[in-house]
């Protein structure tokens, strides 16, 4: 979210180091106010890779483990709790003032949320040994590094109490080495580390870690070489966001010490090859994190105006449930503190005698009341412990007593003292047109806002704004003064603050801030100005000891935009309950962005909102809200989003805006969809692979995956398939999650979560999108409060990059990564003396008429000679070259139907159809050959027998017989004649059906034709598109070259000018090749419309179309007609 220095960071903060004092451990008397009982204990060893606070197995009470990732606070002197019992205080030597006893206790606040913790109560023996101790667990629980370690360190830390599978566990203690027998136990002293990674490994196997090993190209060996390994870091786990010049890639040597860290077999350190265990615990080591550690240092540029940041902002700080109930207490300004919060509220009501000390509730709830004192002294104490910048006291006063208001004043005064800032900076007057002063210059002050004094008002301590009820609760107190008894007057506030909600609640209002006004009101409607305000409506004007303390964060009510911008006071700032501030994000995003670039401005919940519930914060982020005040004693998913976006820059609290939200010279629409000048977006794909240990249960889970920024950035919810009854180590196959463009990456947050399969919360992590890491990462989960797990975790594979549209890719990814593109270009220049010489890049025309005047692009050969003896000639005619590769361009014609029928595959189907149907025809042949044959035979028969009836019969006439046979021979004429027609209206019938199929292939085929020929066609032309733009590149990267090599000989400054000349390449190129593009586009468009309109005209003309073969030639008619004859006679 923040905007980082420029330049390499160097990592300041400090790693894991435990003091001597607790490693060698020290004696303490640990005393519990429930048993009232002391006893002698001892701190056992603390080391980097055990980093709990344990007592010593020889007490009688056992043993209580805390990890220190879950201590919140150490107290010691009069910070620490001491013993309201009388026997504890006297065996601690509290009673007799024996020496310093109260600067020997140290109080260890240890939870995993910020309203239940718990307290270990100790005494040590000298008092610079509680010091030590105090100081050094502080240091330990609240180290960034150690809270965001690797995995390997977490699993240092880590011994599995229980599985789901018994057998599994057995098999692999057996696979280790570690149990040979099921009833026998394990040493101490054999469980090393070694032993325990061995016994993971064993336990939970992962192929996903040997398909990422198998994709390196170990091919089945049971290794990785030293260059494979270098590969996969510095192309798979690279970020390609990076310079290569700041960030170069890794060597040879530093690939070599890292394989040395994790390889554990010498003899393949020799070969160097790391193994299958050695590269997984690589993947879970330091070097490997998701996130960069220095991410978590002060990362931004904190000398920025205090209007320029993201402040961590607290909702009612002193509440611990909800808005109407529940106790209020003192500890949660310590916790919210130490979170890294630099902004609390305090709701300030006047006290009761005989005290009349001010208190701190919720005004007219059955909340409890806190005091006023012990509320200040608590954060004079917490303020400065996680974070040094400023914090924020957001007052809101209804103490209608002007002594009290004194007292108030007094205390913040005395309490503070110094770190209290009462006047305004030298450098920083309060006048219009100021900015405010930076988090770096007002580090560990304290400021107040609350409402001010002005010379032109009068304050009257009896002429406030009253609640309906308030004045009621007085008059019902008898006439003696005294007040009831506790339980009348509890059940006469319930019943006022249930009138007062129920009548307040009729509209969506907020639930005790509003617009402070500049001027006194009188109180002509109470109930509008109820309905409008809510508690803060009872908000009094400060008195003069108050209002001396108020300086750059003064409260007003908000009037407009534009009266803002016209008064131009940086020192005044306004509050917005959230259905107000939504209503002015709809209505006026970009004047609310213009507003917040000088003032500041406070977000807080809707009053509907009285189970502590929380709005989503990244809402008023996008229009640059500083101050989003949130219920921080309910951990739901706004909260969540909160903690895990504060973490970064070291806990500051303060996170520097984008640039667009900062500088006053450019607008900015949080509601834009495109890429904004200046922004470089994002394409970010994350792939979970799988989990470990991410619940003990034998339960299925899933992997959500959200995306929060801008709203054209926001996406939810990606969810993957649950696991079957897996939550050991869940493996998932889903395709990755695209989030295809982040329009602003510096505000766009990445949030994995892990729920079981009924939905319950397991463990998440927030991510900003500009830290995030590409390649395979083990995301280490946190609970709600942002405390690491200690077990569970996910593998993902993540890729991030620069967000280019596709017209642009090949020369964007030539701009980012400039040695990879030199590299490449020598190599294109050195492939030119491979070529022919006489080799002539030609540009063709569009048409033969214009092909002689068509200019051509000289191959490299000839530009080198040129540019070595004519250099200003050749710049000038390189421009005019440039502008001829855009102009000249390659038009290929489609082809027409006429081509398609002369197509080899549509003449080979035309060749085919003329086959089939000669190959019916000579079978039609041969019947009627066969018939003719036979009706021959029967003829010559016939006239034998007549013969035969001549010879044997001389008596009978011979013309009767001559008659009788010709009579025979005209009706086997007629039968022949018959049967011929037959047969050929059979033939005929079969031709037709053929030629129908025939004519019913023709158009499929010339279809595909088509196609074909149409998609050579778009992708001849693409590959020629491509071709140009290489050539055109060559072109440009040699004129620049040429300009480089001129400047080189000039006197000018040579830095300059080779900017300018760098600047200018860039800007022709840029443009030179949109042009391109467009041009590029124009023609592929074209021949696209030409390509429909010939294929709508092939639909048109092909049902005229009546394909068939030539009848049979003539001749072979006349041939078969004769033979029929010659068979008849």
């Amino acid at each position: 979210m923040a905007g980082a220095k420029p330049g390499v960071h160097a990592l300041q903060l400090k790693p894991v180091s435990v003091h001597e004092t607790l490693k060698r451990g020290s004696k303490f008397i640990k005393w519990d106010e429930v048993s009232r009982a002391s006893r002698r204990f001892r701190a056992r060893r603390v080391s980097p890779t055990e980093l709990r606070l344990v007592k010593s197995r020889w007490l009688v009470l056992g043993l209580v483990i805390v990890d220190i990732s879950h201590i919140r606070d150490t107290r010691t002197g009069r910070f620490a709790k001491t013993p309201k019992d009388l026997r504890v205080r006297e065996l601690l030597g509290l009673v007799k003032g024996e020496g310093n006893a109260e600067g020997k206790l140290v109080t260890v606040v240890y939870g995993n949320d910020l309203v239940n913790v718990s307290f270990l109560n100790f005494q040590a023996m000298q008092e610079d040994t509680a010091k030590v101790w105090t100081e050094e667990l502080f240091n330990l629980a609240t180290n960034i590094l150690s809270q965001n370690a690797s995995r390997n360190t977490f699993l240092f830390k880590a011994i599995l109490k229980m599985f789901s599978d018994k057998r599994r566990v057995e098999t692999a203690l057996e696979h280790c080495g570690l149990l040979t027998k099921r009833a026998d136990g394990i040493k101490l002293d054999e469980f090393t580390w070694e032993k325990f990674q061995s016994f993971l490994n064993n336990l939970c196997m992962r192929p996903e870690i040997d398909h990422i090993f198998m994709e390196l190209g170990s091919k089945g060996k049971p290794f990785l070489s030293l260059d494979q390994l270098m590969d996969f870091i510095n192309h798979k786990q690279r970020d390609s966001r990076l310079n290569e010049v700041l960030y170069p890639p890794l060597k040879r040597e530093q690939v070599r010490q890292i394989m040395e860290k994790y390889e554990t077999n010498a003899s393949q350190l020799e070969r160097d090859q790391i193994s299958l265990m050695g590269f997984g615990k690589f993947l879970g080591g330091d070097e490997n994190a998701v996130v960069p550690p220095e991410r978590f240092d002060i990362m931004d540029d904190m000398n920025q105006p205090l209007s320029h940041y993201f402040i961590n902002s607290s909702h009612n700080t002193y509440l611990t449930v909800g808005q109407l109930t529940g106790p209020s207490s003192v500890e949660m300004y310590r916790q919210v503190l130490l979170t890294g919060c630099r902004c609390v509220e305090l709701d300030c009501w006047k006290g009761r005698p005989p005290d009349e000390e001010p208190i701190i509730t919720h005004g007219f709830t059955m909340t409890t009341e806190i005091p006023f004192k012990e509320v200040i002294e608590a954060i004079a104490e917490s303020a400065f412990k996680t974070s040094p910048y400023p914090v924020i006291l957001s007052f809101e006063n209804h103490v209608d007593s002007t002594r009290q208001q004194a007292k108030m004043a007094d205390y913040c005064r005395s309490i503070f003292g110094d770190a209290l800032l009462i006047e305004p900076l030298e450098k920083y007057p309060l006048v219009p047109g100021q900015p405010l002063p930076s988090p770096q210059e007002l580090m560990g002050k304290i400021l107040i806002k609350n409402k001010k004094k002005h010379e032109h008002r009068t304050w009257n301590g009896g002429s406030v704004r009253r609640r309906p009820g308030e004045g009621a609760e007085e008059q019902a107190l008898p006439p003696n003064g005294q007040r009831p008894c506790s339980l009348v007057l509890m059940c006469w506030r319930f019943f006022c603050s249930f009138l007062w909600w129920f009548v307040y609640f009729g509209e969506d209002r907020g639930d005790g801030e509003s617009d402070e006004e500049e001027e006194e009101e009188l109180v002509t409607d109470p109930k509008k100005h109820l309905s409008d305000e809510g508690t803060a409506y009872s908000e009094v004007n400060a008195t003069e000891e108050m209002s001396t303390l108020v300086n750059y964060i003064e409260p007003v009510k908000f009037k407009s935009f534009e009266v803002a911008t016209r008064e131009n006071k940086y020192f005044e700032m306004s509050s917005f309950v959230e259905t107000k501030g939504m209503d002015a994000l709809k209505n006026s995003p970009i004047e609310f962005v213009e507003y917040n670039k000088k003032q500041l401005s406070r977000i807080y919940p809707k009053g509907t909102r009285v189970d502590s519930s929380n709005y989503m914060p990244q809402l008023f982020w996008n229009v640059g809200c500083q101050m989003v005040a949130l219920n921080f004693q309910t951990l739901d998913l706004p909260m969540q989003l909160n903690m895990g976006v504060f973490e970064y820059n070291s806990r500051s609290g303060y996170l520097l805006k984008p640039e667009f939200m900062r500088r006053t010279d450019k607008h900015f629409d949080p509601f834009t969809e495109t890429i904004v000048d200046g922004i470089v977006a994002n394409t970010v794909k994350i792939k979970i692979v799988s989990g470990q240990y991410l619940s003990d249960k034998k339960v299925g889970v899933y992997v959500e995956v959200d995306m929060f920024g801008l709203p054209a950035d926001t996406k939810r919810k990606y969810r993957t398939k649950t696991s079957n009854s897996n939550s050991m180590d869940p493996v998932w196959d889903d395709e990755p999650f695209v989030f295809v463009k982040v329009v602003l990456p510096t505000l766009a947050s990445l949030r994995v979560a892990v729920f079981e399969e009924n939905g319950k919360f397991i463990g998440h992590r927030v991510l900003p999108v500009v830290a995030l890491r590409p390649g395979y990462h083990y995301i280490n989960l946190k609970n709600e409060l942002n405390q690491p797990l200690l077990l569970a975790s996910l593998l993902v594979y993540n890729e991030v990059q620069d967000y280019i549209p596709n017209r642009h890719q090949v020369y964007a990814e030539a701009l980012t990564n400039p040695i990879k593109h030199a590299l490449d270009q020598r190599d294109r220049q050195l492939a030119v003396f491979m070529e022919d010489n006489n080799e002539l890049v030609k540009c063709p025309s569009s048409s033969s008429s214009s092909s002689s005047s068509s200019p051509s692009l000289l191959n490299l050969s000839m530009l080198n000679k040129l540019s070595i003896h004519l250099h200003s000639i050749w710049t000038n005619f390189l421009a005019s070259v440039c502008v001829c590769v855009c102009v000249c361009v390659i038009v290929i014609e489609p082809q027409s139907i006429d081509d398609f029928r002369k197509h080899k595959s549509y003449m080979k189907l035309m060749k085919k159809q003329c086959k089939e149907l000669k190959e019916l025809r000579q079978k039609h042949l041969k019947k009627v050959s066969k018939h003719t044959n036979t009706d021959a035979h029967t003829k010559h028969s016939l006239r034998g027998r007549g013969g035969l009836l001549c010879v044997c019969s001389n008596s009978e006439p011979e013309e009767a017989a001559q008659g009788e046979m010709e009579k025979q021979a005209v009706l086997l004429r007629e039968w022949q004649m018959q049967e011929l027609v037959e047969l050929r209206k059979k033939q005929q019938q079969l031709e037709k059906e053929k030629k129908l199929t025939h004519i019913n292939e023709v158009p499929q085929k010339l279809k595909e034709i088509a196609q074909e020929c149409q998609s050579a066609q778009i992708k001849k032309l693409k590959e020629m598109c491509d071709k140009e733009k290489k050539d055109l590149q060559k072109v440009l990267d040699r004129k620049r070259q040429n300009s480089i090599m001129e400047a080189k000989k000039g006197d000018k400054e040579k830095a300059d000018e080779l900017t300018e000349i760098n600047r200018k390449h860039i800007q022709e190129s840029v443009s030179l090749i949109l042009r391109m593009d467009e041009s590029q586009e124009k023609r592929q468009e074209r021949l696209k419309v030409q390509h429909r309109e010939i294929f709508q005209e092939l639909e048109e003309d092909l049902p005229l179309v009546c394909l068939c073969c030539p009848p049979p030639p003539p001749h072979l008619l006349a041939g078969l007609l004769l033979h029929v004859s010659l068979l008849t006679l």
